[in-house]
């Protein structure tokens, strides 16, 4: 499935089959999850993606020799800038990235560099594992930069947040669910998963909270989620792409509050998160589209139709 331009739908395309180059492998792809972030790629939110591009960056295929790797967003960095030498590859400038700079996993083959690849737990079949590679590893990332907090606020509850409110509940944290204003089944959604509250994203929670992570791209729950802080609390902005963020008053943020975003993953977060998910364990709830209807896929996803994680079939 071949983007061209933001704004139109994805095409059902034969292209040639891909050839990996040194130090890369080529997989045949069983499963890819469907991310936000390819929908911020195919509306046009994000800038200057290759073009034409084969979107998908959560996917789990298998090698021509028989293993069965993952291929995750980071796609490769130069390992010798001072970001990659001080353990922080998630912002090497030079980085490219699966699904957006690179071809990714919205097709029958995909090739990658092996050593960006990861290793996928056997305790998850294909279909199972796939979200782990974004939504799980974003979520665990922001959960790492979120500290040590015993009370967190999740705001969006989709692939990420139903991830990671297992996680947290794993490490023996209280989760607050925040949801869009109305939305019943994602409160219902977010209790089934272990939140001991759920409840509009406009207003606080019975308790003040610790930690929020936000996951979905409303820069008006920023200050939103300010407001529902205790004192030292922490926003984690887990988002590529946010709307603008409004103007809020200084007193949201003193009391030594704090604002922080999270760009993209390094190697040791698949490694350390995927052995985890095991342990949890980390059940992702899923619902499927075969290749062909990734557009469809997107579009239930742009409406806010997807509950848990929408993953597409390559059979």
């Amino acid at each position: 499935m071949v983007f061209h331009a933001a704004g139109r739908p994805l095409r059902l395309e034969d292209v040639p089959l891909p050839e990996p180059g040194p130090g890369q492998v080529r997989l045949r792809v069983s499963a890819c999850g469907v991310c936000r972030t390819d929908l911020h790629i195919v509306d046009g939110e994000l800038p200057k993606p290759k073009l034409p591009l084969i979107p998908g960056h959560q996917v789990v295929g298998r090698t021509e020799d028989g293993r069965r790797l993952g291929v995750p967003w980071l796609g490769r960095t130069d390992g010798a800038c001072r970001y990659c030498l001080s353990g922080r590859e998630n912002l090497c400038e030079s980085a490219r990235f699966t699904g957006y700079d690179l071809d990714g996993g919205y097709a029958e083959y995909v090739v990658a560099d092996e050593r960006y690849c990861l290793e996928m737990p056997e305790d998850y079949d294909d279909l199972q594992a796939a979200p782990l590679l974004c939504a799980g590893l974003i979520g665990y990332r922001s959960l790492w930069l979120a500290g040590d907090p015993e009370r967190i606020g999740l705001y969006g509850f989709g692939s990420s947040a139903h991830i990671v409110a297992q996680v947290a509940r794993h490490e023996g944290r209280r989760v607050f669910g925040f949801v869009r204003p109305g939305d019943d089944a994602a409160a219902t959604f977010a209790l089934e998963l272990g939140c001991e509250w759920a409840g509009p994203s406009d207003e606080p929670g019975p308790e003040e909270l610790d930690a929020a992570i936000i996951f979905a791209p409303v820069g008006a729950l920023v200050p939103a989620a300010l407001r529902a802080l205790a004192p030292g609390g922490v926003v984690v902005c887990a988002g590529i792409h946010m709307s603008d963020v409004p103007s809020f008053p200084y007193e949201l943020l003193w009391e030594e509050r704090a604002v922080r975003s999270v760009a993209n993953l390094t190697r040791r977060d698949g490694e350390e998160f995927l052995a985890l998910a095991p342990r949890v364990p980390v059940r992702a709830e899923i619902e499927t589209f075969p290749l062909e209807q990734a557009n469809e896929a997107l579009d239930r996803l742009r409406r806010g139709e997807i509950r848990g994680a929408a993953v597409l079939r390559v059979e």
